[in-house]
């Protein structure tokens, strides 16, 4: 039997940020070579958009959360 104290987990959150980061940019990539610049800036566009209104509907859900009383 394994007696020892469980540890914390490790904090991968900046690892996550980068790795985002590595794979939009290739993606990024393959899609301009494939199709233009005009698809892969759509692209880019498109995600941003979408990181923005999931920031709108986080605050929107933390808001109704607290006004039902719980801590989200």
């Amino acid at each position: 039997m394994n007696n020892k104290p469980v540890g914390r987990a490790p904090n991968f959150t900046n690892a996550c940020i980068v790795m985002f980061g590595v794979n939009i940019t290739w993606v990024l990539v393959v899609i301009w070579s494939l199709w233009g610049l005009l698809a892969a800036v759509f692209l880019g566009l498109s995600v941003n958009h979408l990181i923005e209104r999931g920031r709108v509907w986080a605050a929107a859900r933390q808001a109704a959360s607290i006004r039902r009383g719980k801590r989200f």
